[in-house]
């Protein structure tokens, strides 16, 4: 008999795990994928770290978090600097001077301001109702032409005035001459990839992998006191009401032997809407590899169904509805902890889930 079953042997899972043994307490942790660690899975190829399920940048303002992390792994002093390659054309992410310099030839963020403000107002938006509104009221018309709208539409797969604003209301729009994404205090990777993090957290856990929780769950509850679930809420009752939907991700990576360099930066954006990928990884430079090889991977935004991973919720008004009546029911398990971006139906950062984790052990332990 074990103390705890957790399900799922991601971020979340990991550190309650980590947290519960530390405490004297039994754990018993299952996956359905063939490797722990979720999405924040890293695998080596001839010494490159490559990031299985997407690029993935720690950073926190925490510091809390932070020092939290770093027990577990050293980081290097990667900073986030994404690019925009629209048709050719690069532009540097998040948006900023040297955005708006290439784009309009504007040199001080006054120039910057006026041109944002005379685009805002040929638009005559007031009070934006969707994605493409809210987009042109912050960047103007130009920049959501070329860097937003056919980035955003083939990530969400629906036309960008059929989107709720929310979604790019956290866009960073920066007038200083600054290409670091984040504005938060701790960054970086950790040197020798995320998996030894997992390893290290799960080290006094029981593990089994390619474990289906639901062909035989039963089963798996009575083997412990309490199951700490990191799935799908839906999943977990049956879909009583109804199925939640996701956005999904399908990667396609290369090893290329004849190229030490492939694009010059660990992630470019590909923001036109002919170019079916969304942006291209090249995972070497996330830990400033000198490697004689690299590997890139291409990213492409798929419609989520029953059986693919599920990546992004679509937090619209439907959704939503549904999930607080599944939260509702999530609330009357009395020996079940829900937790992750899956069973709370958010998309969260690594350090928010870590965070959550902490809330959720503090409340289970203290």
């Amino acid at each position: 008999m074990y103390d705890y079953l957790i399900v799922g042997a991601g971020l979340f899972g990991a550190v309650f795990a980590y947290e519960a043994t530390k405490r004297g307490k039994k754990c018993l942790v299952i996956d359905k994928r063939e490797h722990i660690g979720g999405n924040v899975y890293t695998e080596e190829v001839d010494g490159i770290h490559v990031h299985k399920y997407g690029a993935h940048i720690f950073h926190t303002n925490n510091q809390e978090i932070w020092e939290y992390i770093n027990q577990f792994a050293s980081f290097n002093r990667y900073t986030n600097s994404p690019v925009a390659n629209y048709k050719g054309e690069i532009y540097n992410l998040p948006f900023n001077m040297n955005t708006f310099n290439k784009l309009w030839g504007v040199t001080t963020p006054t120039e910057a301001k006026q041109k944002i403000e005379e685009q805002r107002r040929k638009a005559h938006i007031t009070k934006p109702r969707n994605l493409e509104e809210q987009a042109i009221s912050l960047v103007g018309i130009d920049i959501y032409e070329k860097l937003i709208k056919g980035y955003t539409e083939k990530q969400w797969g629906r036309p960008a005035e059929q989107l709720p604003a929310f979604i790019i209301k956290r866009l960073p729009v920066r007038f200083t001459y600054d290409n670091n994404y984040f504005n938060d205090r701790f960054q970086g990777i950790p040197i020798g990839g995320y998996t030894q993090i997992i390893d290290k957290m799960l080290a006094d856990s029981n593990i089994k992998l390619q474990v289906d929780y639901f062909q035989d769950k039963e089963t798996w509850d009575k083997q412990a006191k309490k199951v700490v679930y990191t799935g799908m809420i839906d999943q977990f009752f049956d879909y009583k009401f109804g199925t939640l939907q996701y956005r999904s991700l399908t990667f396609e990576t290369s090893l290329l032997d004849d190229t030490d360099n492939y694009q010059g930066n660990a992630v470019v954006n590909y923001t036109d809407k002919e170019t079916p990928y969304t942006r291209i990884i090249e995972h070497k430079h996330f830990e400033h590899g000198t490697q004689d090889k690299t590997i890139i991977t291409k990213e492409y935004p798929a419609e989520w169904k029953p059986g693919d991973e599920p990546y992004y919720p679509i937090n619209d008004t439907t959704n939503n509805t549904m999930y607080k009546q599944y939260k509702a029911l999530a609330a009357q398990e009395e020996n079940v902890i829900f937790g992750g971006r899956l069973a709370t139906y958010q998309y969260y950062d690594m350090h928010q889930v870590i965070g959550s984790a902490l809330v959720a052990v503090q409340k289970e332990f203290d």
